[in-house]
């Protein structure tokens, strides 16, 4: 590229922003005379005036007019294909569609206040939830979702990774439900448990706790999502065991003067829910953007008076 001189752009840039060779000279830090020259080198190279006398002024010529916003955006993108990080995000030009693997749990809890915060910024954005079939980084990898939202699976080493939030297990039943008087494990397992279980499974260490106990875990049902679960103890003795986030921020859930939780009588490990992305997608502008509105809204969320 020996005949192109890219340090023209940025003055090209500067001029015709500012529409004069010293409002120019002040914005690269050049003296009005190295600007007077860079300008006539900009000249022949265009073969247009781009400034002329109007008085006491300068102003724009109509190609000069006509090629202002199209030199900003060759600058701008220039700048972001050699530094991504100094890459402008314009949200209010933004327009692009987001693809996120969560479970139903999330969507249900935090979903609307998601999407609430990312229009609010950025209104041409649109958010696409996808359900998760299996913990693969397939997708991932393949670009077909650009963020999985959940608990880490098996996982690919280049993954990159960031926590958003600890959860834990509680238990949901009916108001006035007998475990809601007198709780301990053997109660708890006496009465029959929906089990919430995209795969269908069982097991788990609720499961695993009750059986070191050395009783047997009642099983009724198994549901595809926790709301689900939760749904179908509101007039029964069943009883649900879901995320404590569920409880606090799910729309239908929390304040239902119908359910009431307890704290489980013995320990299981907390959970950790962490976003995930591909490292292609590191330093995309946008999709940086993206994660720190989802880290936003579960830090709020998780700060809210329980």
């Amino acid at each position: 590229m020996n005949d192109t001189d890219l340090n023209l752009l940025i003055a090209l840039d500067a001029l015709l922003t500012t529409g004069s060779v010293i409002g120019a000279a002040r914005r690269l830090n050049l003296s009005e005379s190295a600007m007077s020259r860079t300008l006539g080198r900009l000249r022949t190279v265009t073969g247009d005036a781009l400034l002329v006398r109007a008085g006491r002024n300068m102003v724009l010529t109509p190609f000069a007019e006509a090629m202002r916003e199209r030199t900003h955006r060759t600058l701008r993108d220039a700048r972001a294909v050699l530094s991504p990080d100094a890459e402008l995000l314009d949200l209010a030009q933004l327009d692009r569609r987001f693809t996120l693997r969560t479970n139903e749990g999330f969507v249900e809890t935090f979903g609307s206040t998601l999407i609430d915060a990312v229009t609010a910024q950025a209104a041409n954005v649109q958010l696409i939830f996808v359900g998760k079939p299996e913990k693969s980084d397939r997708e991932l990898r393949d670009g077909s979702i650009d963020l999985e939202i959940g608990v880490l699976g098996n996982m690919g080493p280049e993954i990159r990774l960031q926590a958003l939030f600890r959860d834990r297990f509680v238990g949901v039943v009916r108001t006035g439900h007998p475990l809601t008087q007198r709780l301990d494990i053997t109660q708890l397992a006496a009465f029959g448990h929906i089990v919430a279980s995209r795969r269908a499974e069982m097991g788990g260490p609720v499961h695993e706790a009750i059986e070191q106990a050395g009783l047997q875990r009642k099983v009724v049902a198994v549901v595809p999502a926790f709301s689900a679960a939760v749904a179908m103890v509101v007039k029964s003795d069943w009883v649900a065991l879901v995320p404590h986030s569920l409880v606090l921020h799910h729309p239908l859930i929390k304040d239902n003067k119908a359910l009431a939780m307890f704290e489980l009588p013995f320990t299981t490990p907390d959970m950790t829910v962490s976003q995930l992305w591909h490292p292609r997608l590191e330093n995309d502008a946008a999709h940086r953007w993206l994660r720190g509105v989802v880290k936003e809204v579960c830090v709020i969320a998780r700060n809210s008076p329980e």
